[in-house]
């Protein structure tokens, strides 16, 4: 059963005007049941509506609204698919939730596979759980971008990768929807010795021929906890694998370029770090298709500090005199991310000789030293290293390490808890260049 019981309404919104009121419920719109966020959105997109509401008390009213099409009702539901959420079909050999340690909070183990989610929160999804119909609705319906885990588009490799006898259709699956005029971004996480060598060349090479609709495709190495008993026996990339992901798919790339105009297929940045590789610029990365998916991040903040700085130089400098002492700050890092941002944090400690800089490693205890992102890091881990450490005044974190929107990391420990042990100040820092060079400064 769907469940369309209204949040909240927009105030002086076409639902508002029309006396619609949080904890009423949708029925129908123009006579149609509606299943999902699907349905309402497009049956909501017409000029004229009629809206068939239910009160908490279970009286039915119906409501007319003329409007622009396309135009927002004003409505906000509580749940935003409008339906039960779809957990993944799927047991892949290289799932990060099976990887997990016990005792975190309950949404960090649920396993989502709804296209639905894709279209509203860009959630890659692998379609095993969707039919031919569905796909067909979603092309009716117009939903677009859908982002689609690919891993290997060879049917007896991503079935046996999926553990699912039902994955193997995944080029037809996404023909159906780039041929509807759906726009698809792909998603490939790379494991060695299942899914790269020849098999990643068979799957570039089929998306690659289906470019007309998809519009980009990321390269992910897969990542490996030390929470791995009694699942398949996976290993992380050596330096001189990731060199040779790099050294292909470079080559690709200037084909692809070549060819339409865009490099198309973008890897990790973690495979140029490994891989001792210097990062290429910021034009390989078209415009950062996948830079959720940490592909380009590190390139786009280099060029972001260098330029912010190069164009504000004076008005930083008229700020930072306020300064009386020399500012401490120690950056807390990832791994991966550690030559990056210690090569940042001196390119600003060389512009302004108010500020003293520590870039320090925090090796992942938590899930394993193979995990070397600073998304990971958890607020214990930041605890256990730093007191061996003598901590400045200030402690930069990057955002990431949080919950969105919120102040806690993934062990449940809040950036509150991690001031009081160390006795500092944690200013966590967002992903562009201005954020890093001002929260580093101290400046607005």
């Amino acid at each position: 059963m769907s469940d369309t019981k209204v949040l909240k309404i927009e105030k002086n919104s076409a639902a508002d005007e029309g006396g619609i009121r949080p904890g009423d419920r949708l029925l129908k719109i123009n006579g149609k049941k509606i299943r999902d966020v699907f349905d309402y959105r497009f049956y909501a997109a017409d000029e004229f509506v009629s809206l068939e509401m239910e009160t908490p008390g279970g009286e039915i009213y119906t409501v007319d609204i003329e409007k622009d099409e396309y135009e927002d009702l004003g409505i906000e539901f509580e749940n935003s698919i409008m339906d039960c959420d779809r957990s993944c079909a799927n047991n892949c050999i290289f799932c990060f939730i099976d990887q997990m340690p016990p005792g975190m909070r309950d949404t960090l183990y649920f396993k989502d596979d709804d296209i639905r989610l894709s279209f509203l929160t860009g959630n890659y999804v692998t379609l095993t759980n969707t039919g031919f119909r569905e796909l067909e609705r979603i092309v009716k319906y117009r939903l677009s971008p859908i982002n689609v885990s690919v891993h290997a588009t060879d049917p007896e490799v991503r079935c046996r990768m999926l553990n699912n006898k039902k994955a193997g259709d995944i080029l037809e699956k996404i023909k159906v929807l780039v041929d509807g005029g759906i726009a698809v971004n792909a998603q490939i996480v790379l494991c060695p010795g299942i899914n790269d060598g020849d098999i990643l060349k068979k799957t570039v090479e089929d998306l690659i021929s289906l470019n007309y609709g998809i519009e980009s495709v990321s390269i992910v190495p897969v990542g490996v906890t030390k929470y791995r008993e009694g699942l398949y026996n996976l290993r992380v990339f050596s330096p001189d694998e990731c060199a040779e992901v790099v050294k292909y798919i470079t080559s690709v790339q200037e084909r692809c370029r070549r060819d339409f105009g865009s490099s198309f297929i973008y890897i990790a940045d973690e495979f140029y770090v490994k891989s001792g590789i210097k990062l290429p610029g910021c034009e390989i990365y078209d415009d950062f298709p996948q830079i959720e998916n940490g592909v380009g991040m590190a390139s786009l903040l280099i060029e972001e500090v260098h330029t912010y700085i190069e164009e504000n130089i004076k008005s930083l400098k008229k700020k930072t005199k306020k300064i009386k002492e020399k500012r401490k700050v120690m950056i807390a890092t990832g791994v991966a991310a550690f030559d990056i941002i210690k090569e940042l944090a001196c390119f600003v400690e060389s512009n302004f000789d108010c500020i003293e800089v520590e870039v320090v490693t925090i090796i992942n205890e938590f899930f394993g030293e193979t995990i070397t992102v600073s998304g990971l890091i958890t607020g214990g881990d930041l605890i256990n290293q730093l007191s061996k450490h003598d901590v400045p005044e200030v402690v930069m974190i990057t955002e990431n390490m949080l919950r969105r929107g919120e102040t806690v990391f993934l062990d449940n420990v809040t950036v509150s808890d991690v001031e009081e042990k160390l006795n500092t100040k944690v200013v966590a820092c967002g992903d562009c260049g201005a954020d890093f060079v001002n929260k580093l400064l101290g400046v607005d």
